[in-house]
């Protein structure tokens, strides 16, 4: 009689723990402190769940509190333990040098940043000194079909697995976003034929961008990308940008092997 209690307590503590991140998902999704109520109809847990699940996250620093409001968001915990992913990836350090090279050489802000599913997740940034535009952020994610970085790494996968990856609408973040999955594969295709990516405006307003995968992984997780303001360079000029972004990463990617990491 005993072995069916213990497993009852054991999928309690699984849908407790399954809860627990779907509430820190769902504070990294939003800008605004969430209240107990805003918490309740995001993931429609019942008020005596959270309550619980709000004061150990609050006690243990993933929540800050507003006494005043009686509102939440992410704390500092939060924050060490992602720093902690940067820092225990040995790619990175290699990706910073990288990063900083075609700064100097193309006077444009440059990106690191990785596949996670559906999403591209930017690990690491080197701002341009001109830049006039937050294009992102270390730990931002956004759509892969709506940026160059995604696009690169789309193109690694075959027809049918980027269909399996997407949703089956593609919401548009801008006018200019591709929303329609053929077109967005005979983008794929032509990022395979000339060996990078590029998107004007689909992601960001005001921004273009191109991108190349770093070859260190087969398929590739990562890739590289420049940001540059709509109206500063021709189609020409972007084009020699994609061409160096691709040289370098793929370099990127011959030290990375070469040092064994994978």
């Amino acid at each position: 009689m005993a072995e069916p209690a213990a497993l009852g307590g054991e999928q309690a503590g699984v849908k407790s723990a399954r809860r627990t991140v779907e509430l820190l998902e769902t504070f990294a999704a939003e800008d605004a402190w969430l209240s107990l109520s805003d918490l309740h109809a995001r993931t429609g847990f019942p008020r005596s769940s959270l309550h619980g699940l709000l004061r150990t996250l609050y006690e243990a620093g993933w929540l800050e509190a507003d006494p005043a409001t009686a509102r939440y968001r992410l704390g500092v915990q939060a924050l060490i333990c992602g720093t902690a992913y940067l820092d225990r990836d040995p790619a990175i350090p290699y990706a910073t040098e990288a990063l900083e090279s075609v700064r100097e050489r193309t006077g444009f802000t440059a990106h690191y940043a990785r596949r996670n599913s559906a999403e591209v997740v930017y690990l690491e940034t080197r701002e341009s000194r001109n830049s006039t535009h937050l294009v992102s952020r270390v730990g931002r994610t956004l759509p892969a079909y709506a940026t160059a970085l995604g696009k690169a790494l789309l193109a690694e996968l075959t027809p049918e697995e980027v269909a399996g990856l997407l949703p089956g609408e593609l919401p548009a973040l801008t006018p200019r976003t591709i929303t329609d999955l053929d077109d967005l594969l005979a983008e794929c295709e032509l990022t395979r034929e000339r060996g990078f990516a590029s998107e004007t405006e689909e992601g960001t307003p005001g921004v273009r961008c191109v991108a190349a995968v770093v070859p260190y992984r087969i398929p590739a997780t990562d890739a590289m990308s420049c940001s540059i303001p709509v109206g500063q360079v021709t189609d020409d000029e972007a084009m020699r940008v994609g061409e160096l972004l691709a040289e370098t990463a793929a370099e990127l990617g011959r030290q990375l092997r070469r040092a064994g990491i994978r």
